[in-house]
């Protein structure tokens, strides 16, 4: 039962797959620098490596603002945040997995009347803030940069382009990775407090845990998205809101990725905590916002005449409507689940 349970936070994993993929490679692919089967292989694979090997982190502050306590709700807190996603992908937006996910357990928590935990709620929603902020002053930076290198060394065209397709492939691992490890929470972070599974120690050295093999089948879901339906909402993002250059296109990826990484590092955390420094809270944040964000501090730097501001628009109306979405669709679904299908959504 709990596999079938589960099948709405795969569903999950496959919409993220299908709308977060973009923000990764969309640019490449938007400017033709990359394919888009070399894209989804690439993404696929650190996206799956990233879930398992540092997704643990950010899962702690999603379970700080509501602990879902029964199987039955967790599968409906997952469908909702699912169902949101989807239809702004298949409007070619590409909105936030963690806005959705964060809607739906708050949705959960307003019917089980468990308290909102306010402090973990205005941290994810101030990181909804900072995170685009943070990624387009990343990308100003890194394009100012990568326009002095260029034109101290005077590369040529043919060697720069294939330096920034190179290097579009490694900030694309590296950022499928960051959204592997950061986003993998959104996905499945519900189903941990009732998961069954158990830790699995394989020559008495390598251990397997039971949060591991959850977010392994969560990274699955997440790659199929990514092969099936993706395309659509890397070319919006890649070439709709503004006309990007191959190097600008690079300089997106990276910055998006850093930001992703910077909020789900715990080796990061712990070395800023031990050297007495403030450490960046493990949340999970937007990619989308992030990779938005890139763009547009490119765009305005350019002096912003370019940008196809309808197109924001109706991105960033999607960003305020996915979360108000999923939280009155997991409040009507967990009505319908608990005095229709007579299950128990919360203990």
């Amino acid at each position: 039962m709990f596999i079938f349970f589960l099948s709405s936070g795969l569903f999950l994993g496959w919409s993220l797959g299908a709308n977060d993929a973009s923000n990764v490679f969309g640019t490449a692919v938007g400017s033709h620098m990359v394919r888009f089967r070399t894209a989804a292989i690439c993404c696929s694979i650190f996206i799956l490596l990233g879930a398992v090997i540092s997704g643990a982190g950010a899962s702690q502050t999603l379970g700080k603002l509501g602990a879902v306590d029964a199987i039955a709700g967790a599968f409906v807190v997952a469908l909702s945040a699912a169902l949101s996603v989807y239809l702004m992908t298949l409007a070619k937006y590409p909105v936030s997995t963690s806005q959705a996910i964060v809607g739906a357990i708050v949705g959960w928590n307003l019917f089980s009347g468990s308290v909102t935990d306010k402090a973990a709620l205005f941290k994810i929603m101030l990181t909804w803030v900072a995170c685009p902020i943070l990624s387009a002053i990343f990308a100003v930076f890194f394009y100012k940069l990568a326009k002095l290198i260029i034109n101290r060394y005077n590369m040529h065209l043919f060697k720069l382009d294939r330096l920034t397709r190179l290097g579009l492939i490694i900030a694309g691992i590296f950022g499928s990775y960051s959204l592997g490890a950061n986003n993998i929470s959104n996905v499945v972070g519900v189903f941990l407090p009732v998961c069954p599974f158990k830790d699995i120690t394989f020559f008495g050295t390598f251990h397997f845990t039971s949060t591991q093999q959850l977010f392994l089948l969560g990274g699955l879901a997440v790659g199929v998205g990514v092969f099936t339906y993706s395309r659509r909402v890397m070319e919006t993002v890649g070439d709709g809101i503004f006309k990007l250059s191959p190097v600008m296109a690079l300089v997106a990826v990276w910055s998006h990725s850093i930001v992703l990484f910077l909020f789900s590092s715990q080796a990061l955390e712990t070395f800023l905590l031990n050297h007495g420094l403030p450490a960046i809270p493990l949340v999970p944040v937007s990619s989308s916002q992030a990779i938005v964000g890139a763009v547009l501090g490119m765009g305005i730097l350019k002096g912003g005449r370019n940008i196809r501001w309808r197109i924001v628009g109706g991105i960033s109306l999607g960003w305020v409507i996915t979360p108000l979405i999923a939280c009155v669709i997991s409040f009507i679904f967990l009505f319908f689940v608990q005095n229709v299908f007579q299950q128990v959504v919360f203990q």
